[in-house]
């Protein structure tokens, strides 16, 4: 069993390493004549891209896509989408001195254990650079949601121990994804500190989905909320996921949490567009915290291949909030989750009337 696909119907397989010459996947079970260009996947990428301001990782990459297949006169046809992105900003000797050694809270000790063998250079296929795939079959798949009239949109909520006073999920537009401009300045300072002593902070984001429609998702091993998390602790290191009110539950009484039905719709959305693992029409809302980078200057503790105790000091470059590039990422998975689901829903239901009693 490969773990290199995702999806049942709309299904990417991806291949690649961090410090290898490219990065592809190929995309199957896209209808045919999504209008889709190079341009529209290029704009999610250069969402995702490292090395726009002094709060990523410096690595420079273009992250030029090249459509290899599946799109004629920009329509796709119904056939493999195959994407490749040459890697072009490599530098391998920051890794020589660490190749022997396993860095802390990484996937270095676990990836040599399973394979015996690892491409130490940037962690290979446990690199987030692994992530640019998703977010090319990611820009496709929000060209089919698109036409559905249902709009995927990431935000950041916190970083480290500042926390937006106000979110505004379609305004993300400066350089950490924050939606609350007054913390702009609180960011820019501790960011400061960051690089300055060669350290890093945690994040926490989320991805609101507008106008699903009612009955994507089955009632037992395939939810829709099910699919989803695992769709977004799939992507590097993201430590937790929560669909819905989950701040409040423990102190509401059922009464208040249960989202009564009214004749013009629910009163609340506490369960986050998700009943029973189907999507219930409202929006779904979801949220997610990212651990702190752990490759980082400040010196540390490990072991090397022998098993001896020794100190890290990882160079490179590295990002002081992984989580503020996390949300194109994010916004890509959620889609590709919600296009497999739609295309699964309409080969089971097609001939279902599928209603709500209040809909007009």
């Amino acid at each position: 069993m490969s773990g290199n696909t995702f999806g049942k119907i709309f299904k990417i397989t991806t291949f690649g390493e961090s410090h290898g010459r490219a990065m592809g996947s190929i995309l199957d079970g896209c209808p045919p004549q999504i209008e889709l260009t190079k341009e529209d996947i290029q704009l999610e990428l250069d969402r995702r891209k490292p090395g726009q301001s002094d709060v990523t990782t410096q690595r420079k990459e273009d992250d030029a896509v090249e459509i290899m297949s599946g799109v004629f006169e920009g329509k796709t046809l119904g056939t493999p989408i195959g994407m490749i992105i040459y890697n072009k900003d490599q530098k391998s000797k920051d890794y020589s001195d660490i190749k022997d050694v396993f860095r802390p809270n990484h996937a270095d000790i676990t990836y040599q254990a399973k394979y015996g063998h690892r491409d130490y250079r940037g962690g290979g296929r446990a690199s987030a650079r692994e992530t640019v795939n998703w977010v090319a079959a990611g820009a496709v798949a929000k060209k089919i949601l698109q036409k559905e009239g249902i709009t995927v949109n990431g935000f950041v909520s916190e970083i480290g121990k500042i926390k937006a006073e106000t979110i505004n999920h379609k305004k993300t537009a400066n350089k950490y994804f924050f939606c609350d401009e007054s913390k702009l300045s609180e960011l820019d300072s501790m960011f400061n500190k960051l690089i300055e002593e060669g350290n890093s902070v945690g994040a926490k984001l989320g991805v609101i989905v507008e106008n699903c429609p009612v009955g994507l998702g089955d009632p037992v091993f395939e939810k829709l909320d099910a699919n989803l998390a695992k769709a977004i602790m799939t992507i590097n290191a993201v430590k937790s996921v929560s669909i819905g009110n989950v701040d409040d539950l423990l102190t509401l009484k059922g009464s208040e949490a249960r989202d009564e039905i009214t004749a013009s719709g629910y009163s609340s959305n506490n369960s986050g567009g998700i009943l029973g693992g189907i999507s219930n029409g409202d929006d779904i809302n979801l949220s997610f915290i990212i651990k702190p980078t752990s490759s980082i200057k400040t010196k540390g503790k490990t072991v090397n291949k022998d098993g001896e105790e020794v100190d890290i000091e990882v160079k490179g470059r590295h990002d002081p909030c992984v989580g503020i590039r996390a949300v194109p990422i994010a916004e890509a998975m959620v889609s590709i989750v919600l296009v497999d689901h739609l295309l699964i829903n309409r080969a089971q239901c097609a001939d279902v009337d599928q209603k709500l009693p209040f809909t007009e």
